[in-house]
């Protein structure tokens, strides 16, 4: 679970500078909001929500970061469609 989250349901996308609700994945295609970095380590938003789920939920602090490049280095990661 995303300590982050709590109750959060929505956030500012700084890029539009607007209000978006935040991705839901029980309604939402994560292909369509996100994708990964070049080098796998990084998620970022291709979307308003996308870009405000980011940063909101601190996705890409240090610890995910190193983990997921870790898994990429053997292989486990990113995750197949």
């Amino acid at each position: 679970m995303n300590a982050h989250k709590a109750r959060k349901t929505e956030a500012i996308d700084h890029l539009t500078e607007k209000i978006v609700k935040l991705f839901n994945p029980r309604w939402q295609i994560w292909n369509e909001h996100f994708e990964f970095s070049r080098d796998n380590t990084e998620i970022i938003g291709k979307t308003a929500c996308g870009r405000a789920t980011v940063e909101s939920l601190q996705m890409n602090n240090f610890y995910q970061t190193t983990a997921r490049l870790a898994w990429t280095e053997t292989k486990k990661f990113p995750p197949k469609d």
